[in-house]
């Protein structure tokens, strides 16, 4: 039996130092810096297939491990088929018990609701600033490149050459050489 930790942040700007000291008591912790709405995360691929039977795997919160709820489930459904029980340390919930996998399903449930419940505001904030004309946005990068690539094609440097030499990706110089 090991226990073993998972620690993410979302950007490389965040620290993992406050999860990492919770996790001390961790044979082996995971982490990775990234965004939790991808669905490649190297280092939980690798805890998940790591984790054997008796194992416990420790989190510092919810969401660190998981997207949503869904996401959640199929995790705890994946540990527990392998025998491994999933703490939450800020939640204090134990999935080796039965109230710990109610609780757990609850509170991903609840979690699930309340960042839907933040993006709606957020997009209906965006909505009344650009009404305001305060909000302007992100000025996409390959459009003020526009210019640049029209010429780079004109002189007969491939597409792919061209997103390569001016950093944009190869879909924008399609883009821009269809409009």
């Amino acid at each position: 039996m090991a226990i073993i930790g998972y620690a993410r942040v979302s950007t490389t700007g965040q620290s993992l130092e406050q999860q990492l000291t919770a996790l001390t008591e961790c044979e082996k912790v995971f982490q990775e810096k990234i965004s939790g709405s991808k669905t490649d995360r190297p280092q939980l691929q690798a805890m998940l297939e790591f984790a054997r039977s008796g194992d416990v795997l420790k989190v510092t919160k919810l969401d660190r491990l998981a997207r949503n709820t869904r996401h959640l489930l199929e995790i705890t459904d994946l540990l527990h088929s392998k025998g491994v029980t999933l703490q939450i340390q800020n939640l204090g919930i134990d999935t080796a018990t039965p109230t710990g996998k109610l609780m757990l399903t609850m509170i991903g449930a609840i979690a699930t609701f309340e960042r839907e419940i933040m993006l709606e505001r957020q997009a209906e904030g965006i909505a009344l600033a650009k009404a305001k004309g305060v909000y302007k946005g992100r000025k996409p990068t390959a459009m003020e490149k526009r210019d640049e690539v029209l010429y780079l094609l004109s002189q007969g440097i491939a597409k792919a050459t061209v997103a390569k030499r001016l950093g944009i990706s190869v879909s924008s110089v399609h883009r821009i050489a269809a409009s």
